[in-house]
């Protein structure tokens, strides 16, 4: 275990574009003290907490699409999750992961896969739940080819409707600036409402939106709460970041392509 431990504690330390996005899962964290890493946290454990009280994660099937360094779908697996497809295009976070896996025993519910997901060329089985968190405005930068903010929205939903072949759910963020570049918002007035409206329009055909989560300060700290008429406003003091919505969605009945599901 040691081994693993000092080699997680390197994989964690290297440097790149998304590196430090995530805190650790809570059964590594008991191994690894958060004093040794240098962590810039994105809420995760708030994020977690709306999603687990939202959906049965018992005995459910996933694939987390640019799992970083896997922290929900660590915690989907604590949830009680069978098993986990995960896929991460950066060769580091992805052995991160791998090694995680091996040292907390969970390599047989895990599978790494260190690629970007084809969305168009996806032909596999349907799980229960997909985890697409905060990726899809990286089209053009670090995955795909588009020229523009209304190429890249026109995308986004194209591959939104792909994923709705094989996932009954989809837990999905988008962040407001495409390619993470603050002078080029996808949405004209960088608004909840906005951005909430553009996604229930773009994917009328393929999705339901059941649950949209929003974060707000309260004394405790952060938390995510159900979208009502107060929260549904921009919070420019909370940053970028948490006024990105949480979207629960549950895919339509004739959206489907085929029946068969992961059972491993």
């Amino acid at each position: 275990m040691d081994s693993k431990i000092r080699k997680l504690v390197e994989l964690y330390g290297q440097a790149s574009k998304h590196s430090n996005y995530q805190i650790l899962p809570e059964e590594l964290a008991r191994f690894i003290p958060q004093e040794q890493l240098c962590v810039k946290s994105r809420y995760e454990k708030e994020r977690m907490d709306y999603i687990r009280a939202k959906l049965d994660l018992n005995g459910v099937s996933f694939f987390d699409i640019g799992c970083n360094c896997g922290y929900f779908s660590f915690e989907l697996i604590k949830a009680g999750a069978k098993q986990g497809d995960l896929y991460e295009g950066n060769s580091v976070h992805a052995e991160f992961v791998e090694t995680a896996a091996k040292a907390l025993g969970m390599e047989e519910k895990l599978n790494v896969h260190n690629e970007y997901f084809a969305f168009a060329e996806n032909t596999g089985p349907v799980y229960d739940v997909g985890l697409l968190l905060n990726v899809l405005h990286h089209v053009g930068d670090d995955y795909g080819n588009v020229k523009n903010t209304r190429d890249a929205k026109d995308h986004i939903l194209k591959e939104l409707a792909q994923t709705a072949s094989y996932t009954d759910r989809l837990i999905f963020q988008l962040g407001f600036n495409w390619m993470g570049d603050r002078g080029r918002c996808l949405f004209e007035t960088g608004t909840k409402e906005e951005m909430i409206n553009w996604l229930k329009e773009g994917t009328r055909n393929h999705w339901i939106v059941k649950e949209t989560g929003i974060a707000v300060r309260r004394e405790e700290g952060i938390v995510y709460e159900d979208l009502n008429s107060g929260n549904i406003r921009r919070m420019d003091e909370l940053g970028e970041f948490l006024n990105r919505p949480i979207f629960i969605l549950e895919r339509k009945s004739d959206a489907a392509s085929g029946e068969e599901r992961v059972n491993r």
